[in-house]
């Protein structure tokens, strides 16, 4: 099959395409490197010829609640269009377990992505996954010096590479709407992981849990994160990423 892939350079995007070629797929890379603009809207009708799927992993980095309604509303709107257009059977969105439930700007984003693909009249799946192993490390780059500030946060991570894998199998079955929640092996609390992670590393810097503020910081602490219902999980442990990374 011959799938874009939305985001094709990113963490998950960069894993989905890989594993797209390995398996005998044709990968199309939707990407400002490769002359692909979601927000400006430009090259996407030309990438998108003769595409069978898409699979959206793009991204924004942000938790300011407008510029990420403004990002995935806009990127979300000229994918969809241009999906349509080119006749694209089946649009796969990742999205993440608990946006409707824990209210931040950045889930205000993945909310507004996910209402545009159910009514783009394309096709769809949504699949929600778990925050990745990798989200301790972002966690811990985002204020450096000897205290790491974690938020007290529980959730079921899993490896990227195989919420890859699961969008890949989504994209090439047919469309189920929302599919049932991608989580990793077990509940974990986020500082905890953070210890692990700088333990395995040698650093002494010190994990200082800190309670986020309001509705959104009750509902990380208290489960809203974490899948309600069965669904697929994943095998890799935080531990066994760790020694992956060489950690």
């Amino acid at each position: 099959m011959r799938i874009a892939v939305a985001g094709g350079t990113g963490l998950t995007g960069r894993h989905v395409v890989d594993r797209l070629g390995s398996q005998g797929h044709q990968p199309v890379v939707l990407a400002r490197s490769a002359g692909v603009d979601l927000v400006a809207g430009t090259g996407i009708d030309d990438a998108l010829a003769g595409v069978d799927a898409v699979i959206d992993v793009s991204n924004i980095v942000t938790q300011s609640r407008p510029k990420a309604v403004e990002f995935f509303e806009t990127a979300g709107r000229n994918l969809t269009a241009a999906a349509s257009r080119a006749g694209v059977r089946h649009l796969v969105t990742l999205s993440i377990i608990g946006i409707d439930d824990v209210d931040t700007g950045y889930y205000a984003g993945k909310r507004a992505q996910e209402r545009i693909a159910r009514e783009s009249g394309v096709p769809w799946t949504i699949l929600r996954a778990a925050q990745f192993h990798e989200f301790t490390d972002q966690l811990l780059g985002l204020v450096p010096g000897p205290i790491a500030v974690i938020p007290t946060m529980l959730s079921q991570p899993i490896a990227v590479a195989e919420v890859a894998d699961a969008l890949i199998s989504a994209a090439t079955s047919e469309p189920v709407g929302m599919a049932p929640e991608l989580a990793g092996p077990r509940p974990r609390h986020q500082p905890e992981l953070a210890r692990r992670l700088l333990r395995a590393r040698g650093s002494r810097r010190l994990v200082v849990p800190i309670p986020m503020p309001g509705a959104a910081g009750r509902g990380m602490r208290d489960g809203k994160l974490l899948p309600q219902g069965d669904g697929p999980r994943g095998i890799q442990t935080f531990e066994e990423w760790l020694t992956q990374q060489g950690s």
